[in-house]
């Protein structure tokens, strides 16, 4: 098997299996969700969603942006395959995890009054917070030994952690949340930190890494790339928080709750059932990626081969929204989000540019160029929230569609100008013809459900669908020889 047979059979291999853990995962969510409103109702759904994302902000400001960060060292350590190298990044990785860790821990700690009367307006919740200060530091421990997973590629170890992860937290939280009803939100936390830190750090453990002294020196020299690099990813993180808030703050205002509800809910089809496609790809592509930075020549390659697989596993999906997405609203949501259909169809479009431009922007990431992903980030970010706020003022919630297509678009022209004049990179003829060939089928879809009326949009649309699938299938094949291994498969 040559090299790009390889590389492609890799690419797929990650994503199907990651595409799987964050199905399953979602799943679980939903199913621990519906179980703690029926045990707790609103108001203790109210209390939970409020501490978690009071500790979620805590841990964004205080974590370095470490689980990302140090992907990218830890990844290129292990591709040298010098062992004393993986052990001496991985020591000071370990060491920095413990730091920020606590850091966080004895903040929220200090601070847990401040925050109780912050986010519940008294005083009533300062003992939870001080009992989930530990979460913190559990926390940070188990995303420090998910990075090493990822790291070092081990990611059948880092799937299995996850899964099991995702299921003994919902055994363990249950039962807390039927005897003790509200009252048990914080002990379920905090046991369900406990449990995830115990089953990375199994997994983790199969990993041959030896341990090595490290200097303080030491310490501070390797260390400083990544905190410095973790920083400016938390800052853009906080940016892009700051960013989703402001639209939702003027859409409550100008249009009103439901409209919140509404653009909540489309985004979510597309950002988190859709977008978990992206969620699969890059534990796989980001460390393999970060192994080959140095080689302008090799990352060219790698991001035009990622951002083909991404297209031709997408291009289908997106066909099938564009055409049924009213089924698919009534199915995951009700009748009365049917609204939002309209939006869904524009950003579907939108998905196509973004498959592009989220390969492209790896290479920043890989290349620890942290300040020239900051300033992209939040040039991104300003011209994203203009379009949000002019689109949603004109054209109401199918504004919000417009200006996500508009904006990838204008995103992708951003990092490819980027990409192109920093590191050379350009998409090849292949990635073109595979782009414009779906997203035409994309645009005719679109076409078909705006201007032909139901239940014959669904007739005529249906062609476009199998076209899209027969395409992506005979394109995968020529990579992957699917005929082959579903050949065996059946043999089997």
């Amino acid at each position: 098997m040559n090299e790009d047979k390889k590389s492609y059979r890799s690419i797929m291999k990650a994503t199907s299996l990651f595409g799987g853990v964050q199905f399953f995962n979602i799943i679980i969510a939903i199913i621990r969700s519906k179980i703690i409103a029926i045990l707790l109702g609103p108001g203790g759904m109210g209390i939970a969603g409020l501490l978690s994302s009071s500790l979620g902000l805590i841990s964004s400001l205080t974590n370095f942006g470490l689980g990302t960060s140090a992907v990218r060292d830890i990844a290129a350590a292990y591709e040298t395959g010098n062992q004393n190298r993986i052990s001496k990044v991985s020591s000071i990785f370990r060491r920095l995890v413990w730091l920020t860790g606590l850091l966080g821990a004895i903040l929220t700690l200090i601070f847990a009054q401040t925050l109780s009367n912050l986010t519940f307006g008294n005083t009533e919740y300062t003992m939870a917070f001080m009992w989930l200060s530990c979460t913190l530091l559990l926390n940070q421990l188990t995303s420090g030994q998910g990075v090493l997973l990822q790291g070092t590629r081990k990611l059948k170890y880092l799937a299995k952690a996850n899964m099991v992860g995702s299921l003994i937290g919902l055994l363990i939280t249950v039962p807390l949340y039927y005897y003790y009803g509200i009252d048990g939100i914080v002990p379920a936390m905090i046991m369900a930190s406990i449990s995830s830190l115990i089953i990375t750090w199994y997994f983790s453990r199969k990993i041959d890494i030896k341990k090595i002294a490290v200097t303080r020196e030491e310490t501070i020299l390797e260390g400083k790339g990544m905190l410095k690099m973790g920083f400016m990813l938390s800052l853009s993180g906080l940016i892009t928080m700051a960013a989703s808030y402001i639209v939702r703050v003027f859409i409550s205002n100008t249009g009103g709750i439901d409209d919140v509800g509404l653009y909540n809910a489309g985004f979510t089809i597309i950002g988190t059932y859709v977008g978990l496609i992206f969620s699969a790809m890059a534990t796989d592509y980001y460390p393999k990626l970060s192994g080959v930075a140095n080689d302008n020549q090799k990352a060219t390659l790698l991001i035009n081969q990622q951002a083909e697989i991404g297209i031709l596993i997408l291009a289908p999906i997106l066909t099938v929204f564009l055409i049924f997405i009213n089924w698919v609203i009534v199915i995951l949501y009700s009748t009365k989000f049917v609204e939002v259909s309209d939006m869904v169809h524009w950003s579907a479009l939108g998905m196509y540019f973004k498959v592009a431009s989220w390969s492209i922007g790896f290479i920043l990431l890989a290349k620890g160029a942290s300040t020239v992903f900051f300033w992209s980030e939040l040039l991104a970010n300003i011209y994203i929230v203009l379009f949000n706020l002019i689109g949603y003022n004109y054209l109401g919630l199918d504004g919000l569609g417009i200006s996500f297509l508009v904006s990838y678009i204008c995103s992708l022209i951003q990092i490819y100008f980027i990409a192109n004049y920093k590191y050379k990179f350009t998409f090849n003829l292949v990635f073109y013809k595979i782009f414009s060939f779906q997203l035409i089928l994309g645009i005719i879809s679109f076409l078909i459900i705006k201007l032909t009326p139901t239940p014959w949009a669904y007739i005529i649309g249906l062609p476009f669908i199998f076209v899209s699938c027969w395409y992506s299938f005979k394109e995968l094949d020529n990579r992957l020889n699917l005929k082959e291994i579903i050949s065996k498969f059946r043999k089997k």
